[in-house]
């Protein structure tokens, strides 16, 4: 039978991660096609038909195209989990809020910080370790006395702070000051069907 669920994403992108770890904790069928970022195949056709920003992930859901991997969580969630995206207005717009912390400040804090060290990105890594430890006692402030970010159970807004949070010692971001944070990802990371991002290769960061 073909899968109609394609995702389009790089092994070591965090925003491909959290697309791939909610299909494995919700056991949403998938087939994953790895885009050669090094060889600028995100940047030519036939990728760019599929997302003219030219930025992974982008998901394939029979005639459905969508880019953004918060967006695809949300989609996600809406039509084969609902159980991992609240229905109350309030609890929806707790998730909200922290799937705009994982665009914002975590994207440019532990995520910004791991491209320096593993890609050799041109960015300021100071400003991105504070931008980090910044996100990072939202959340652990946020956590104290919870077992997830929002609500009783696990959300997208757990699975969307995820894998830049629990890779940022790849970017020299400790997270030893954070204990209710690791506590999270511990629980994450023990949830039935995780699937853990691949780790930088050895050689790879500078």
């Amino acid at each position: 039978m073909t899968t109609a669920l394609r995702i389009h994403g790089f092994p070591l992108s965090g925003h491909c991660h959290r697309v791939q770890l909610f299909t494995g904790l919700t056991g949403i069928t998938h087939e994953y096609v790895t885009v050669d970022l090094a060889a600028g195949e995100h940047k030519r056709e036939p990728f760019l038909s599929l997302n003219p920003a030219g930025k992974v992930p982008v998901i394939e859901d029979g005639s459905t195209v969508l880019a953004d991997s918060n967006a695809i969580l949300v989609y996600l969630a809406r039509k084969y989990a609902p159980d991992w995206i609240p229905s109350d207005p309030l609890a929806e717009a707790e998730v909200q809020r922290f799937l705009s912390l994982a665009a914002n400040e975590i994207a440019n804090g532990p995520a910004a910080a791991r491209l320096v060290t593993v890609f050799g990105a041109g960015l300021d890594a100071q400003r991105a370790k504070d931008i980090a430890a910044y996100a990072f006692d939202i959340l652990e402030k946020h956590l104290k006395g919870r077992s997830w970010l929002v609500g009783d159970r696990p959300t997208i807004a757990d699975v969307a702070t995820y894998s830049y949070t629990a890779h940022a010692p790849e970017g020299n971001v400790s997270l030893e000051p954070y204990p209710a944070l690791r506590a999270l990802l511990e629980r994450i990371e023990a949830l039935p069907g995780f699937i853990a991002m691949q780790k930088t290769p050895v050689g790879l960061a500078a």
